[in-house]
């Protein structure tokens, strides 16, 4: 009892320690020299210029008191008004934020690593199985939830300028997710010779890959990206301000396309060694060395590789 007591405040310890770690990297990353942009000149609408100049003297106030020692406190209205108004002015700037690679990058990093946890911890709770969901070779990566999390925030953003209802976020939701899933399973299979989900015994299936189950939960999901999490998510992205904003995504960029890269090339080649063909050349060579059928097994717990008895 002692010792698992120790343990667990050394990993709160520990914790704690990341997370400040990770924080004062990001306060490092925008402390960088400033990058040039084109400014935005636009009136804001009377309701969102208020809640602004409202939100600043509100924080200027908070920070001033926290300061000298005397927090904050505000009753539930008030907290409830302050709520109001932040989200007033988060809707406003997402629905007029140019939306490029930056972003893009970001979504699909943040979509594949919550995804691919969410799913393990979906795959505990229901079965009590611990067993590795990953999409790539390197890193906690699930790239159909990155994917998915891109489209569904960038199709959410322009339904929301067009004051789209709510059937149809809906029914744009469950073709995209659909799309996806039917594209994403038959490239897998048909490229890689790999089937990572088959839905052929569940009732409603209309492919192998895509079921009416699943599509209402694609719609229901597209509901909740649309109204809630792509301002917040956006929101929290941002725009780069600094060149070490840039240059770390960038690099977190080539580092996601070098994964995709290497995933294809070992997949294609524990198919090509399970139809007996030799590798063709050095790359190959080392391929088959550190990515044996061993390693993709074990690596891509979840999925059927074409070969595996």
């Amino acid at each position: 009892m002692f010792w698992s007591l120790v343990s667990l405040l050394l990993l709160a310890a520990a914790l704690r320690v990341i997370y400040s770690l990770i924080r004062a990297f990001f306060a490092w990353l925008g402390r960088g020299k400033p990058i040039e942009r084109a400014a935005v000149n636009r009136d804001l609408p009377e309701d969102v210029r208020k809640a602004a100049a409202g939100l600043d003297y509100y924080y200027r106030l908070k920070g001033y008191r926290e300061e000298i020692g005397k927090p904050t406190r505000l009753t539930r209205a008030q907290l409830k008004v302050i709520a109001r108004a932040e989200r007033l002015v988060r809707n406003d700037r997402v629905n007029h934020m140019m939306i490029g690679w930056y972003q893009l990058v970001i979504l699909f990093l943040v979509g594949s690593v919550a995804g691919l946890a969410l799913e393990e911890v979906w795959m505990f709770i229901t079965t009590g199985l611990t067993e590795g969901r990953y999409g790539l070779v390197w890193g906690p990566f699930s790239p159909l939830y990155g994917v998915g999390c891109a489209l569904l925030t960038i199709i959410s953003l322009k339904l929301r300028r067009r004051n789209a209802t709510w059937w149809q976020t809906f029914l744009a939701a469950m073709i995209v997710g659909g799309l996806l899933e039917q594209i994403t399973g038959w490239g897998m299979e048909t490229l890689m010779g790999a089937v990572s989900w088959d839905y052929s015994a569940v009732p409603g299936a209309i492919t192998k890959w895509v079921a009416v189950p699943f599509l209402l939960f694609w719609g229901i999901l597209g509901l909740i990206w649309a109204d809630v999490v792509t301002p917040w998510l956006l929101d929290l992205i941002g725009e780069p301000t600094t060149r070490r904003q840039v240059v770390f995504v960038l690099i977190l960029a080539v580092y996601l396309g070098l994964d995709v890269f290497m995933t294809t090339a070992c997949f294609a080649r524990r198919a090509a060694r399970d139809h007996g063909i030799p590798p063709a050349n050095g790359f190959e060579v080392w391929i088959d060395t550190h990515y044996s059928n061993e390693f993709m097994s074990n690596r891509f717990e979840n999925m059927v590789i074409e070969g595996e008895d």
